[in-house]
């Protein structure tokens, strides 16, 4: 064999791992034990005060779900307002087609999940069942989910419960349909209405995925069945097969071996790679289409082979928290972006300290990682937590960090 070849190969085998959630564990974990060796550039590290904040968690797991039933961290809780899921509806004109009912929920997880990325703090939706204005998570959840229902990704006005209609989807569009204006400015408008736009371009270009006879985003259910033995799936090939089949949306990030890595970024401590993953859209979406899959009767093995979601609110969890600080605390007033050492140190970070905290949860609420894996730990939750400290400690809310967000990050 060629040197040219064997490099070629052993690259493309370095690709396809770095698009594994294994991957994820391991470059995250070079910046963990550097930080705990503090060399790392922005971060100190305290163990410390990881119990603290893992009571802060049990704290609010209990307060949200006194029962301990705590479902995964997934999109469908977002679709929950005032104790009211506006989702389900939906989809009970399908309950007597099952894999057609998975195939909409999907399309709906899908995109509402890429809708999702921070809005920033002057954005909100106003909700025509209440009046009230929503921001943040929960309004970007119905906004998406207005617009989803409303037949806003169909190319069929008579089935409006489809996305088969997504390469033409326009930031205008997106501004319509999520109220913005001079007064009500969405971070990422245009980036995001763009992930859309490749999403269908994905969905067109990918078979093997999406059918080749009327490509459809929901198609992706299927070709996951087929992938099922005996009617078992597990949740690391359901995140796999979304990096695989979504990989080409994303834009402006590596490539090896000729495949786009997605939410992948540099680091000069991350080995012989160079790179640390995060997946974290991807993951969530993961985790997202998990219930879906569930009910058409497939068996989701192994949920916590997925990690945990390296965004701002469990990033801010452990930094509000004291468990990581910032070696020069005036970083805190200025604006990073995604690819910035600083947010990849806190990211991988965030990913190794959320598995460190989970069995320290666990502990305080006398439940088993199987009652409550790493999904619910997140859901119960880390992120719940992250939200509440924020709120204690700053008048809007937000991050600790200013990230500099594209709409398709975070």
């Amino acid at each position: 064999m060629a040197i040219s070849e064997a490099q070629d190969r052993q690259a493309l085998t370095t690709a396809e791992w770095l698009l594994s959630p294994e991957a994820i564990r391991t470059q995250c974990g070079l910046l963990f034990d550097a930080g705990l060796e503090d060399r790392l550039t922005h971060f100190t590290v305290h163990l410390d005060r990881l119990p603290d904040a893992a009571a802060l968690v049990a704290d609010v797991t209990r307060e949200t779900y006194p029962d301990l039933a705590v479902p995964f961290h997934a999109r469908w809780r977002h679709f929950v307002f005032d104790g009211e899921d506006r989702a389900a509806p939906l989809f009970d004109g399908l309950a007597h087609d099952p894999l057609e009912r998975a195939r909409a929920k999907v399309e709906l997880a899908i995109t509402s999940v890429l809708l999702d990325a921070g809005a920033g703090p002057d954005w909100s939706y106003r909700d025509a069942g209440t009046g009230r204005s929503v921001a943040r998570s929960e309004g970007l959840a119905l906004a998406s989910l207005d617009l989803f229902a409303g037949g806003g990704f169909s190319a069929d006005p008579d089935k409006p419960l489809r996305a088969d209609a997504l390469t033409g989807f326009s930031a205008a569009r997106l501004a319509d349909a999520f109220q913005v204006d001079g007064s009500n400015p969405l971070e990422g408008l245009e980036g995001r209405a763009g992930l859309i736009a490749r999403l269908g371009r994905a969905v067109e270009s990918m078979p093997r995925w999406f059918s080749a006879d009327a490509p459809r985003l929901g198609h992706l259910v299927d070709a996951l069945v087929a992938r099922a033995a005996d009617g078992t799936l597990p949740a690391r090939e359901i995140l796999i097969a979304l990096l695989q089949a979504l990989g080409g949306i994303w834009t402006g990030r590596p490539e090896m071996a000729g495949l786009p890595l997605g939410d992948c970024w540099r680091h000069p401590m991350a080995g012989a790679t160079g790179l640390v993953p995060f997946h974290k859209l991807s993951q969530w979406l993961a985790y997202s289409l998990v219930e879906p899959l569930q009910e058409l009767g497939l068996e989701i093995t192994g949920p916590d082979a997925l990690t945990g979601l390296a965004e701002y609110r469990n990033g801010g969890l452990f930094l509000d928290s004291g468990v990581i600080a910032l070696k020069d605390p005036a970083a805190a007033q200025q604006a990073w972006p995604p690819e910035s050492t600083l947010v990849v140190e806190w990211r991988a970070l965030t990913v190794c300290l959320l598995d460190r905290i989970a069995p320290l949860v666990r502990q305080n609420l006398g439940v088993g990682d199987a009652e409550l894996p790493l999904a619910a730990v997140l859901e119960g939750g880390t992120w719940a937590a992250g939200r509440r400290i924020a709120r204690q400690k700053r008048p809007d809310g937000g991050p600790p960090l200013t990230i500099v967000s594209d709409g398709s990050v975070f």
